[in-house]
């Protein structure tokens, strides 16, 4: 079975569906190669000009499948892959909608982030708990940085906690919030809104957005994934990750 689902809902927009729903669609390096795989093709169309991004099953996204994490080798892979693929989604020409449910944590509210806009099912509960596995939310910082207010940043990331979909929209990471039988529906009104609009204007003024920063995501990309892998060789990232794993408290020295 795919890890990543793709179809073609008309000629000018791809809907891609991570496909691993017995596990909350935790991300693995398969799962993510195949997503950037996904984006690159529908990148390279020429009529396509929007990408859904949604999740099979009770939830968009769990985050990164932390069992993966434990071998060394695959732990620097799967770190690399999230990097790849958050730039893959961020620097796209095309018009990013990421259109959550259920839960977005971690690497998966990673690549909610990284879309251009966010449509949430009331009650979707959306954080960054990687500081509770002694890790370091460096990547999807590069995104949050760029949304939120610092306040807001500290709040998330120092207590770990998960807020629901009506708060991170007051937050600004979230767009809109809908009940979950209308969010399908929704997403194609704000589709319909994108696709109004000229393409070379919208890919030329999602080009400036990200040209006006002194720094660019590859470049906050690159030196947040110096921090996440510095941490996640850490002692600490080895109990926190044990600790989840095991279902257990962990044990902080």
């Amino acid at each position: 079975m795919p890890n990543v689902l793709v179809e073609e809902k008309n000629p000018r927009v791809t809907i891609v569906t991570l496909n691993r729903p017995e596990r909350r669609n935790a991300l693995t390096i398969d799962l993510l190669t195949e997503l950037t795989a996904a984006l690159q093709t529908a990148s390279a169309d020429p009529q396509k000009r929007v990408l859904i991004l949604r999740g099979a099953g009770k939830a968009f996204c769990a985050g990164l499948d932390l069992q993966e994490t434990t071998v060394v080798e695959r732990a620097h892979q799967s770190a690399e892959m999230v990097a790849k693929t958050l730039l893959a989604i961020s620097q796209t020409r095309l018009i990013t909608i990421a259109q959550i449910h259920g839960a977005a944590v971690a690497g998966g509210a990673g690549l909610m982030s990284a879309c251009d806009f966010v449509i949430a099912a009331e009650r979707t509960k959306i954080g960054y708990p990687e500081t509770r596995r002694g890790l370091v939310a460096g990547l999807v910082l590069t995104f949050l940085r760029r949304q939120l207010r610092e306040r807001d940043i500290r709040e998330l990331l120092f207590t770990a906690e998960l807020i629901d979909a009506a708060r991170a929209k007051e937050m600004g990471l979230v767009n809109r919030v809908f009940p979950p039988n209308e969010l399908e529906n929704e997403t194609h009104k704000l589709v319909s809104a994108v696709l109004q609009n000229g393409p070379v204007a919208l890919a030329r003024t999602k080009r400036l957005i990200e040209e006006l920063w002194s720094t660019s995501v590859k470049q906050d990309v690159d030196r947040a994934l110096r921090y996440h892998m510095e941490a996640r060789e850490s002692a600490e990232a080895k109990e926190g990750i044990a600790a989840f794993l095991e279902k257990r408290s962990p044990n902080w020295t």
